[in-house]
């Protein structure tokens, strides 16, 4: 008798991947949901989880083997690089199939004013001299390079409440997308924002703030993809369902 299929890891935390989810639970597939653990209060997902790092390459190869693992689905974050970069060669050597989950990134349009940065020190390079308040919508974990411009005002919007704001003089605004153009706008001209900084990481979620900086002819600095190892790419759940039916012989 052949040996059943070897399950799904399903690397997520982003919108994406919670849709693909719902998708193998709903199909009956074996899977696990893998994400960093970086908010404090996850939402439910319709698989078994785990949460936080592997130990690089030779913690995820070894986990790999240990779980029975036959295919793995990256649907982490577009600057979730270090993860990505593992799941590629952490698969390549014990021979399990890899796909990424990818969503496009966001192109500026008629009215966006963007200036493209290839990384988060040179957004902060790119912030003009003359102090204004800057809306970083990037999240907790690039803020460093930020401090060295002190003589801006930041903004911050967070899904986990802080004890004191990650920089200086911040104010922070806790709360968890998506979010809308019209409630961006208005959190925009609340605050008297004259520049947004922002990680192209695409999508539909995190989009309002775009919008909203479009309509307020407000500039925005846009932070450019890191560069990831070549690797399979999907752009839709039912292109990869297709893939664990067909490349990944998983049998669905």
């Amino acid at each position: 008798m052949p040996a059943p299929p070897g399950r799904v890891l399903l690397l997520g935390g982003t919108t994406e991947a919670n849709a693909l989810a719902e998708r193998l639970a709903a199909r009956g597939v074996g899977a696990v949901y893998s994400y960093a653990g970086r908010v404090a209060a996850p939402r439910a997902r319709p698989l078994p989880v785990r949460v936080g790092g592997f130990g690089g390459v030779p913690g995820l190869r070894a986990w790999l083997r240990a779980e029975r693992i036959g295919a793995v689905v990256d649907a982490t974050h577009p600057f979730a690089a270090g993860m990505s970069a593992n799941a590629v060669a952490a698969c390549a050597a014990e021979g399990v199939p890899l796909l990424a989950f990818e969503r496009p990134a966001w192109r500026a349009g008629p009215g966006d004013r963007w200036t493209q940065v290839r990384d988060l020190a040179a957004a902060a390079a790119a912030l003009p001299r003359e102090p204004e308040v800057v809306f970083l919508a990037i999240g907790r974990q690039g803020l460093a390079p930020f401090a060295a411009r002190p003589e801006h005002r930041y903004l911050l919007r967070l899904v986990d409440p802080v004890e004191a704001p990650p920089l200086p003089g911040a104010e922070v605004v806790v709360a968890r997308g998506p979010f809308t153009a019209a409630g961006d706008r208005a959190l925009l001209a609340a605050h008297r924002v004259a520049r947004v900084v922002a990680k192209n990481s695409g999508g539909v979620g995190a989009e309002a703030k775009l919008a909203a900086a479009r309509d307020l002819g407000l500039p925005v600095i846009m932070i450019d993809r890191p560069a990831l190892p070549e690797r399979p790419v999907a752009g839709s759940a039912e292109a990869v369902m297709d893939w664990l039916a067909h490349e990944a012989r998983l049998g669905l």
